[in-house]
């Protein structure tokens, strides 16, 4: 029985990550789903970044990672999703094109 004081969470996935999911190999499709299961269950879960990535957090899934910010108590956005080789590159440039439209 779910208790009470359980805040309902809701995760705001942009349109772009969304498609990028879907393209995926269906076995990397669940693990990415499973992932984002987790962090909206434990938001804690994903590992904080440093620098210039401050305030983001980092959740892994095998070569992959999930990208993301806890905006609020309910909301939690999604910034990127892709291969660790490239992701923190690719989410720094998100971060600046957010901040200078």
């Amino acid at each position: 029985m779910p208790s009470k004081d359980r805040i309902r969470r809701t995760l705001r996935v942009s349109d772009e990550i969304v498609a990028l999911i879907r393209g995926c190999h269906p076995q990397l499709k669940r693990k990415i789903r499973a992932g984002l299961r987790r962090i909206l269950a434990e938001p804690e879960a994903g590992k904080s970044l440093k620098d210039e990535l401050e305030g983001l957090k980092s959740y892994r899934i095998s070569r992959f990672r999930i990208i993301y910010r806890i905006s609020s108590k309910k909301n939690i956005d999604i910034v990127a999703v892709g291969p660790r080789k490239t992701i923190y590159e690719e989410t720094y440039r998100i971060i600046k094109k957010e901040s200078n439209p």
